[in-house]
């Protein structure tokens, strides 16, 4: 089944949602339409999660080149403050989705693109695939899900990237920690494809929680992320899932 929303193409089948950024004749540029569009998609979700969501931008030449150049050079204080409130929102709801999301990185990730791909779960990219912050170019701060960068690179690299406004390329984003994988762009659907099986593989509930708790562990003191995880591993024993999951890999490996 497709779904259309302005920019936004949304395909799911049984158990996997796929999010387009359907914006290629402009480097998939982020404007507040899109951005409205993208927080809806991912609010929607929450009513019945897929097993998992994979993020990515049409064509090849940008997962999300940034945000709309034209509609950034047209704002004041006001403006300014509505319209990275936007981009926050739809990186929040990307985040808060309780289904682990996958960004499927092609060629440009900059700016607002790189914190919406922050913001997802586990970062695929091609190997032409490029990354950067240029914000400061043009006079502003990057800011909002930027703040996401230390905690994935450290901070002199996020400082090294922020306050310099350069591009890293796929291997240097591997090597700091952006992303988690870089194949050759013809094994790119194919790597997405052996993550998505993975998770498939996994109990959904489960992961569904540990998203949730990944969440809470980032926002919290580590004795508050420890006391949450307690709870929540004591609680999967509600529905016996973890009995029956156990009893049934000790029964295989015994007949092995």
């Amino acid at each position: 089944m497709t779904e259309h929303t302005p920019a936004i193409r949304v395909e799911r089948d049984a158990d996997t949602a796929r999010v387009v950024i359907d914006n290629a004749r402009r480097a998939n540029a982020l404007d507040s339409a899109l951005l409205d569009a993208l927080r809806a998609t991912f609010e929607s979700f929450a009513a019945e999660p897929p097993r998992a969501v994979v993020l990515s931008g049409a064509g090849e030449r940008a997962f999300a080149g940034g945000a709309d150049l034209a509609e950034l050079g047209a704002l004041d204080v006001d403006s300014a403050r509505a319209f990275i409130t936007r981009v926050h929102a739809a990186c929040d709801a990307v985040r808060r989705c309780p289904a682990p999301v996958i960004a499927r990185l092609r060629g440009y990730a900059l700016g607002a693109g790189l914190e919406l791909a922050a913001s997802c779960d586990i970062r695929i990219a091609a190997d032409d695939a490029m990354f950067g912050m240029p914000e400061v170019r043009f006079g502003i701060p990057s800011v909002v899900e930027a703040a996401l960068l230390p905690r994935l690179v450290g901070r002199g690299r996020a400082a090294w990237f922020l306050l310099t406004g350069r591009n890293i390329d796929a291997r240097t984003a591997l090597a700091w920690g952006l992303v988690e994988r870089v194949v050759p762009a013809a094994a790119l659907e194919a790597e997405v494809e052996a993550t998505l099986a993975a998770i498939r593989e996994m109990d959904a509930a489960a992961v569904r929680e540990q998203k949730r708790l990944l969440a809470f562990w980032d926002e919290r003191p580590l004795s508050e992320g420890i006391a949450e995880s307690i709870e929540a591993l004591a609680l999967s024993y509600r529905d016996g899932a973890p009995n029956r999951l156990i009893g049934a890999f000790l029964s295989a490996r015994k007949k092995r």
